[in-house]
């Protein structure tokens, strides 16, 4: 709630701007341009307001203090999250018509959604798996994100209702619910399939905690964030946490070829780890 003194906010400075470009470099490994300014203030602007303060600068020491969960909210905030079932459906046509078949003979088949936002792509993930390799069959999906925002959407797994008109119509008579009465309006993944998707935190520009080693990896569209060294980078903590011969894919506008001599190119997006 607004306190009642709150007054308009002066314009976002540019030591102000500059600072909290630098934090979340910092804390994430994203770069944001100059050209980001007006979405980074109208961003805060919001928060601010919640939080009842006059300023970006009152903001600002909060930050500096130190304020843990603050520091998270913050991280939210800035973080970008774009994000539908089944986008750039290409991949999903070549994972089905390649790398499946390939993975066949794998045992288990484990997925990494590296970005997973608020989970359309590992849903579209599993819902795939499930048609290949039956509801329990021997895979998983694991989604992670640095944004805990986004993270507790994928785990509650509730969507608009608009949001599946980009899933074929198969797949949502098996997999979907369709909400009633309050949830009119919603549909939600059934439960089965969500036992199949785990979500966790992770920070790509640290190595993957975890001790699973995944089969095929989702890149998309999350390295254009990143300067040519933290790209590398990201990369080099990926590559460690797939298997031998494992895929790699990033977003159709992306390209990886040269970052490293372990990964080669099958098309346009599409790469697998050779060594």
């Amino acid at each position: 709630m607004r306190s009642s003194n709150y007054t308009a906010l002066q314009p976002l400075a540019d030591t102000e701007f500059n600072f909290f470009r630098q934090w979340l470099f910092q804390n994430s490994g994203i770069t944001l341009n100059d050209s980001k300014k007006s979405l980074v203030s109208g961003r805060l602007s919001k928060r601010i307001a919640k939080l009842g303060l006059g300023s970006f600068s009152a903001y600002l020491k909060i930050i500096r203090s130190g304020d843990k969960e603050e520091a998270q909210v913050l991280l939210n905030i800035l973080t970008t999250n774009e994000t539908y079932f089944f986008r750039e459906h290409k991949h999903f046509e070549f994972m089905q018509s390649v790398i499946l078949p390939d993975l066949k003979q794998a045992g288990k088949v484990s997925v990494w959604s590296a970005a997973a936002s608020t989970g359309e792509e590992a849903y579209t993930v599993a819902l795939i798996m499930a048609d290949a390799f039956g509801l329990h069959g021997p895979w998983s999906v694991t989604g992670t994100d640095i944004n805990t925002e986004v993270l507790s959407i994928g785990q509650r797994a509730i969507y608009p209702i608009e949001a599946s008109v980009k899933i074929p119509e198969s797949y949502r008579k098996k997999y979907c619910l369709k909400g009633k009465g309050k949830d009119q309006g919603l549909f939600r993944i059934c439960g089965e399939l969500r036992k199949q998707v785990n979500f966790t935190q992770h920070n790509l520009m640290q190595p993957y905690a975890g001790t699973e080693r995944f089969n095929l990896v989702f890149l998309r569209n999350v390295l254009i964030y990143f300067d040519l060294e933290e790209k590398k980078e990201i990369l080099r903590h990926v590559m460690n946490s797939m298997t031998p011969g494992g895929w790699l894919l990033v977003g159709h506008s992306e390209s990886i070829t040269g970052y490293s001599e372990r990964i080669k190119q099958y098309q346009p997006g599409c790469y697998r780890l050779i060594s």
